[in-house]
């Protein structure tokens, strides 16, 4: 189980890294907006990079079992849970989006192709024309930016249309 400190400096390191970058964002900065010292800082975390990885983690182990737990079925369903599972990892996106480079965090570039290739084949098999493919990407591009650009609606608001925004690209 994490320390509340170990937590915590995640949290305000998250908020920070989403607000200003990785990159613009000091340990300096994470420590002093804690009350703690640098140093016990690096008690949790050996570096930024180290810290980052930690932040993002969660997410790779999330989607990881998402996709490798899932069985080809009801195709809406589908769609919905993964919408509530990128809603619920919004903030490690919104860190990719602001930074390109956190995607090299956890070879993160190419883990994401290949989770929206393989839940692409669970929403519509393996044998996919180049248009079902095609909006296949849209469908799940479009729920990933709805869960960026509308980060700070209430869900409820933000997931039905998603979905069936998704749902309609699909043709379902």
């Amino acid at each position: 189980m994490p320390s509340d400190t170990r937590t915590r400096i995640q949290e305000v390191a998250r908020e920070l890294f989403v607000s200003q970058g990785v990159q613009n964002t000091s340990l300096r900065q994470i420590s002093d907006r804690l009350g703690i010292t640098k140093p016990a800082l690096y008690y949790h975390f050996a570096s930024r990079d180290d810290l980052v990885r930690s932040i993002v983690q969660p997410m790779v182990e999330d989607i990881e079992r998402f996709v490798a737990t899932r069985q080809p079925g009801d195709a809406r369903q589908l769609l919905e849970d993964y919408f509530e599972l990128i809603w619920r990892h919004r903030e490690v996106t919104m860190m990719m989006v602001r930074e390109l480079s956190v995607l090299g965090y956890l070879d993160l570039g190419t883990r994401m192709f290949d989770w929206r290739r393989r839940i692409i084949a669970l929403l519509l098999g393996p044998e996919l024309t180049q248009a079902q493919h095609i909006r296949a990407t849209v469908a799940l591009g479009g729920m990933s930016d709805c869960s960026v650009e509308y980060a700070n609606l209430p869900v409820e608001e933000v997931k039905p249309a998603a979905v069936e925004a998704a749902a309609a690209a699909l043709g379902l």
